[in-house]
Formats: structure tokens, C-alpha cells, sequence
């Protein structure tokens, strides 16, 4: 593996129809908690409730002095995708967001490829599907949800079409959106190699 290596990675969320798909492109040694955010910005997600990355039967998330669970994850921001996948000897990774509606995902390492000149990364290269509403109740409540607004003679169409963005359409990924999105995250992570600390005598 060269150290400036990309992922390319396979981002599913779990137990939804239509399907929510997105490819994205990230350094193979970017930081947990910066793919996190990468997550949420290709997704659609607004990074407004706790998330948990795990691959096998360890777990890191970003630091929560308001949280009980602290012990429970080591810390998102010192581990690095390509340090995690070689440690526990994965190929993908589970991700939780917002504990209490249970949105899962599965983080699959498609194939590392050589960075493309000129271009900056991370990078949104496919979506599909629109991610659902927050605080929908999880994939239940979404289909739920989804089999209202379709249904004009649900007991609950109306107010959870109120409720819903205009024009809510889950097929429609809005991919120009999500990539600016993503696009914006690579200004704070400029790819300078770490400089050597001098040592005191």
C-alpha cells in the first residue's frame, strides 16, 4: 500500500427501500472522525446525533463529554482507516448513526487505486436513493412513513406529508448537492505530511 493511497469506498444504509447507495473516494489513512463526517455530508445526514464505527468487536466515535458511554469507544480522532482495516483484518465496517433510530450502514473497501492529479479528496462519485428524514423512527418509521405519503386514504398522509421537505422524493439522490457537500470537506484537510517534531535533549 502506498502511503497516499484513495479508498474507494461502498457506503450502504441498511434495511431501507428504495436503496440508499453512495461511492465515495477518501484518503486510505483519513481519520475516523473526519470519515465520519465524510459519511454524513455523502449521505445527506445533518450530524446532529451520536455515531459509532466498528469494525469487528471494537468500536471509536468522537470524544461526548455529555455521554455515559465514554469507556464504551476508543477515540474516532486517533485512528486511521488504513490502521484499522490492517489491526483487526476487515474489509468493511459497521456504522451506526443516531443510537436512537438505529440507522446502519455497512462500509465496504471496494479497492484502493492512486490518487488522480489535480483532484481533491474526499469525493462523491455515485449516489442513489435519497437518504431518509431525521427522527423518522428508523428504518421502520421510514417505511412507514413512505407507505403514508403514498397513500392518500393513510390515516397519517396528511400531517407526514406537512412534515416531509417539498417535493420529498426517496429515489432522487440529489447528487450535485451531496458532492458539494463532500467537496467542501476536503478544504480543511490539505495533504501535507506531518512534520518531524525536534527533540529536546
Amino acid at each position: 500500500m502506498k502511503a497516499d493511497s484513495i479508498a474507494r469506498l461502498k457506503i450502504t444504509l441498511n434495511r431501507v427501500k428504495p436503496v440508499v447507495m453512495r461511492r465515495v473516494e477518501v484518503p486510505f489513512d483519513i481519520r475516523l472522525d473526519r470519515l465520519h463526517l465524510t459519511i454524513q455530508a455523502a449521505m445527506g445526514w445533518t450530524n446532529s446525533h451520536l455515531y459509532e464505527i466498528r469494525a469487528g468487536d471494537v468500536s471509536w466515535s468522537t470524544p461526548n463529554p455529555d455521554a455515559d458511554w465514554g469507556d464504551d469507544f476508543l477515540d474516532a480522532r486517533k485512528a486511521r482507516l488504513a490502521d484499522v482495516l490492517d489491526d483487526t483484518g476487515v474489509k468493511s465496517l459497521r456504522y451506526l448513526y443516531d443510537f436512537g433510530d438505529g440507522w446502519e450502514h455497512t462500509v465496504k473497501v471496494e479497492r484502493l487505486i492512486d490518487p488522480e492529479a489535480g483532484e481533491r479528496y474526499p469525493r462523491l462519485i455515485a449516489a442513489s436513493g435519497r437518504c431518509p428524514p431525521e427522527d423518522v423512527g428508523g428504518p421502520w418509521g421510514y417505511a412507514e412513513l413512505l407507505e403514508a405519503i403514498d397513500d392518500p386514504k393513510h390515516a397519517r398522509h396528511a400531517d407526514l406529508s406537512e412534515w416531509l421537505p417539498e417535493k420529498f422524493d426517496p429515489n432522487d439522490a440529489d447528487e450535485d448537492t451531496l458532492a458539494l457537500e463532500v467537496l467542501l470537506l476536503s478544504e480543511p484537510w490539505p495533504r501535507k505530511p506531518a512534520k518531524k517534531r525536534s527533540r529536546r535533549s
